[in-house]
Formats: structure tokens, C-alpha cells, sequence
């Protein structure tokens, strides 16, 4: 009995050792996995912060691609000749645009005629528009064959026959046997003999008689042709001296109240597509007509300036005529702007590399400079000289990975 007893207490001990061994086996094994479940989640964070590290990376490819930054190198840049201004309010001048022509001052002009009868001959080329000095042959009057016979011929002939009869007049006044009156009749035919022989002789060859430019300056006008026959006197050929010159613009009449405003021009000229401000040429307005014309409803206005430059008389013009100033206006160089589809663009420099096409409305413009009526505010420095340049890099180089943030 006391060993059923014994063995009953001793079943009851392991029984209860084992589950005390049971339940501290598997608090460890919760403990442990529960360690393992820390450590997961400091993974999952880890994961958390690259996700949001993948959304910040997301968010500058975005921000990049929508960036319409330019790539342009400053050696290009330099190469091209782009040009960068900062743009600043300023003035800016009233505008009429119209158009009228440059013509030569009066008085600035001389002709040559024809000192001799004969058959014109060109002295090598001479053309309109070409520079000459004072003295320089332009034309050659050949007599020779002619039924008239060779007037230096017959110069020099009358200048000899001429020259005898005053010698011998000399003589014979001195012992009274021809009158003080007959000596001096001798006298003038024999002068006005040496002074046309002189006049003739002096550019004569065997080619014949040359003609001169009286004054130097440009062949304004051929006035005769090869071979032509031509008289005594008869004109050649123009030459202009063109240190004045002036600019006539025909204005409609319904800017007649604003005509007394106007101050000065700008104008194009379309062999070269030059702008001439008559500021920087000296120029002046002379006046402006109080009526229209016979033959329309426009008034003259008149500029003289200096011919400093290379401009043609007879030219016709594009005019900008200059009214009163207006402050605080932005304006830029015609150069600046370009054009795509009917819109207006510029080019922002935005560091030493990297352009931006900003879209502008313009307003008036003096030919040289247009007025900006939005687009821009101010401070920003633009591309004046080259923009042609910025824009094809535009459309080669774009940068859609480029941010300016460096």
C-alpha cells in the first residue's frame, strides 16, 4: 500500500515538473519571436524609408521633366556672338510708321558737259554710285572723221592766227599807224583764242578730248550713252558730293495734329535692311507740310542729316518718325525677339549655361527697338544678339533631366 502510495506522489512530481518545463520552453520561444517580430519592423521602417526616398526621387524626375531649360555652353555662346542685356524700364518715343525717300541736298550736285563736239566714249568703267576725285576722266570726246573737222584742230589753228595778229597790232600801235581801238579788238580775239585752245588742249590725247569730274564725290546720273553724238555744253554726267541728304517721309493726314510732336526718324533702307536713327547722323527736321499733296491725302515731312554712312540718294524707305517720349517702358532690340506660330518669344539667360523661351506681347516699335507690353517685369537679362542661336539649341539640347537647383 505504501509503495502504491509512493509511486502515485512520484507521478504527480514529474507531471508537474514537466509542464513547469513546457511553459518556460514556450514563453522563450514567445520571447524570441517576439524579438523577431522588433527586428521586423525596424525592417519594414527601413522599407518605409526607402519608399519615401523612391517618392522624393519621383518627385525630381517629375519636376525635372517638366523643365524647358536650355543647354547652351558659354564657348558656344561666345562663338555665336549671343549677347545678354538686363532689362530696365526706359524711354521710349511716340511712333508713326510710313515710308518715303532719301534724296541728295541740292547744291551738293556739279555736271560735266561736253567741252568739244564729238562721239562719247566711256573712260573705263564708270557707273553710277562710284566714288571719283576732282580731275578724274570720265568720258571721251572723240572728232575725229567729222565734217565739222577736229575743234582742237581748229582751236589751235585760231589761237595761232590770232596770237600773229596781236603781235603785229602790238607793233604798229607803238608808231601810231593802227588806233588804240583796232589794237584792242586784236587784243580780245587773240585772248579769247588762247583761253578756248587752253580749255580744249589741256585733256586732249589722240583719242580724243577727255571730260572731267568737276568735283569729287559719286556718279549720281549717266546722262549719255556709248557712242552717243553730243554738242558743246551738253551735260554728261552727274556727280554728287552727298554730305547732306534728305529724307522725306509722306505721313497720312490723319496724323496731322501729331506732326508738331514728331522730333526726329529712324528708317530702313532695303538694299542692306539697315535701321539709320538721324540722331546718331546728325539729322534735323526741317519742316512739314501745312497741306496734302495734288496727288493723295499725305503730308511731307522733312529730314536733312549727314551722309556719314552708306546710304543711296533716290532710295526708297521704310520711315519711323519719333513723337514724345514715354517713361517706364520696357523695350528691347528687334534682334531679341523671335517668332513661332503667330506668337512672340525671348530668351531668359538663366546662369552662365541655361536659357529659358519666355512668350512676350509687344507693342510699338521705332524700327530698332520694340516695346514690351507684357512677359517681362524687369531685372531679367535677356538675350539681345544671337537669340537665333539659343533657339536651335532649343530644339537640339534640351535638357529634360536638367534642374537649375546645382
Amino acid at each position: 500500500m505504501k509503495k502504491v502510495i509512493f509511486m502515485g506522489v512520484l507521478g504527480l512530481f514529474l507531471l508537474g515538473s514537466c509542464n513547469s518545463k513546457s511553459g518556460n520552453s514556450h514563453e522563450g520561444h514567445n520571447h524570441e519571436t517576439e524579438e523577431h517580430n522588433h527586428d521586423g519592423h525596424d525592417h519594414e521602417g527601413h522599407d518605409h524609408e526607402h519608399e519615401g526616398h523612391n517618392h522624393e526621387h519621383e518627385k525630381q524626375e517629375n519636376h525635372a521633366g517638366g523643365s524647358d531649360e536650355i543647354i547652351l555652353p558659354p564657348a558656344k555662346a561666345q562663338a555665336a556672338g549671343v549677347a545678354v542685356s538686363t532689362v530696365k524700364p526706359g524711354s521710349f518715343h511716340q511712333v508713326i510708321k510710313t515710308s518715303g525717300q532719301v534724296m541728295a541736298a541740292q547744291g551738293d550736285e556739279s555736271v560735266a558737259v561736253a567741252t568739244v563736239a564729238g562721239v562719247v566714249s566711256f573712260k573705263g568703267k564708270v557707273i553710277e554710285g562710284m566714288s571719283v576725285s576732282k580731275g578724274t576722266p570720265l568720258v571721251v570726246l572723240s572728232s575725229k572723221n567729222m565734217a565739222d573737222g577736229d575743234p582742237v584742230q581748229k582751236a589751235r589753228i585760231a589761237y595761232e592766227v590770232s596770237k600773229k595778229e596781236y603781235e603785229r597790232m602790238k607793233a604798229l600801235v607803238g608808231n601810231k599807224i593802227v588806233s588804240e581801238k583796232e589794237f584792242a579788238q586784236a587784243e580780245q580775239i587773240y585772248e579769247n583764242a588762247r583761253i578756248s585752245y587752253e580749255a580744249v588742249a589741256k585733256n586732249h590725247s589722240a583719242s580724243g578730248q577727255a571730260v572731267v569730274s568737276p568735283i569729287s564725290g559719286y556718279v549720281k546720273n549717266l546722262l549719255v550713252k556709248e557712242g552717243d553724238y553730243v554738242s558743246v555744253g551738253q551735260p554728261l554726267v552727274s556727280v554728287t558730293q552727298n554730305r547732306k541728304l534728305f529724307l522725306r517721309a509722306d505721313v497720312s493726314e490723319k496724323y496731322y495734329p501729331y506732326l508738331n510732336s514728331i522730333g526726329s526718324a529712324n528708317f530702313c533702307t532695303p538694299y542692306n535692311n539697315k535701321v539709320y536713327t538721324l540722331k546718331e547722323l546728325g539729322g534735323r527736321m526741317l519742316s512739314y507740310g501745312k497741306a496734302s499733296g495734288e496727288n493723295g491725302y499725305y503730308i511731307p515731312v522733312t529730314f536733312e542729316f549727314d551722309n556719314k554712312g552708306d546710304v543711296i540718294p533716290g532710295s526708297f524707305v521704310e520711315v519711323w518718325l519719333l513723337g514724345r517720349e514715354r517713361q517706364g517702358v520696357i523695350s528691347l532690340p528687334v534682334s531679341a525677339l523671335t517668332e513661332e506660330q503667330g506668337l512672340t518669344f525671348v530668351y531668359l539667360q538663366l546662369d552662365a549655361e541655361c536659357y529659358q523661351k519666355q512668350e512676350v506681347r509687344t507693342g510699338a516699335t521705332d524700327g530698332d527697338r520694340v516695346e514690351i507690353l507684357s512677359g517681362l517685369k524687369g531685372g531679367e537679362k535677356v538675350v539681345t544678339q544671337g537669340a537665333i542661336h539659343v533657339k536651335l539649341a532649343s530644339a537640339s539640347n534640351a535638357i529634360p533631366g536638367h534642374t537649375h537647383n546645382h
